[in-house]
């Protein structure tokens, strides 16, 4: 069962961390280009801060956004602010996520997000969640995969195995870091690929932020992944 409030309190510190960090931060250096192509880490930052409000419109029972353009906009618009300017809505987002979730509310509801995706309420705060997570390694900053509490790389890891699972494009998968192993891909009676790895390794593949380098592969060559 998924622990809403929990995940909120690590939403919650997360924002904490991500806040401290980018503090640290000046004009320029928030100016500069982020891991992600074509992105400066204003761009990052004024995703996180909007993608906040677009998750409480969802819990609120309103679309996630208005539309693709709008989001794309709303980050252009955003991306260029002054550094205390981006600080400033990074901590006013998520505190209205915060009131948001603490709000009194049916937590096994169903909630749509975007292009159609559904799922239950209760999930919404550790989307947040890796929403804040992942774009603080994003920054480039000094937080890395690696710094990701293990519940939250085992939790992701677990949630993007299954993001892909029964994917037609993607090779019976086994996925395992020694200890703990998940699947994924096109179902069969076995696995036709065995990727091995560390947590971060694992995680950074699944998530689009790593290449893969760091994992071995039995049974084939690592699998191609459709963008998330």
């Amino acid at each position: 069962m998924i622990d809403h409030a929990h995940d909120l309190e690590s939403v919650r510190a997360a924002t904490e961390r991500l806040l401290t960090e980018v503090g640290a931060l000046d004009n320029a250096s928030a100016a500069e280009p982020s891991r992600l192509p074509g992105w400066s880490r204003g761009h990052v930052l004024a995703h996180i801060a909007r993608n906040a409000d677009a998750l409480v419109n969802v819990l609120e029972g309103r679309p996630m956004y208005a539309d693709a353009h709008v989001r794309d906009a709303d980050i252009e618009r955003d991306a260029p602010r002054p550094l205390d300017v981006q600080l400033a809505d990074l901590r006013e987002s998520g505190v209205r996520f915060q009131e948001a979730g603490a709000a009194p509310a049916d937590w096994s509801r169903t909630v749509q997000l975007r292009n159609g995706v559904v799922d239950a309420a209760a999930r919404v705060p550790f989307r947040r969640w890796v929403e804040v997570e992942l774009h603080h390694v994003d920054l480039g900053i000094g937080y890395e995969l690696e710094d990701l509490s293990e519940e939250f790389t085992e939790r992701e890891i677990e949630f993007l195995a299954e993001r892909f699972d029964g994917h037609p494009d993607v090779p019976p998968t086994r996925l395992t870091d020694a200890s703990r192993a998940w699947s994924t891909g096109r179902k069969a009676d076995g696995p036709e690929v065995t990727v091995t790895g560390a947590p971060a390794d694992l995680l950074g593949w699944l998530a689009g932020r790593r290449a893969g380098s760091g994992l071995t592969v039995d049974g084939g060559t690592l699998p191609p992944l459709p963008p998330l």
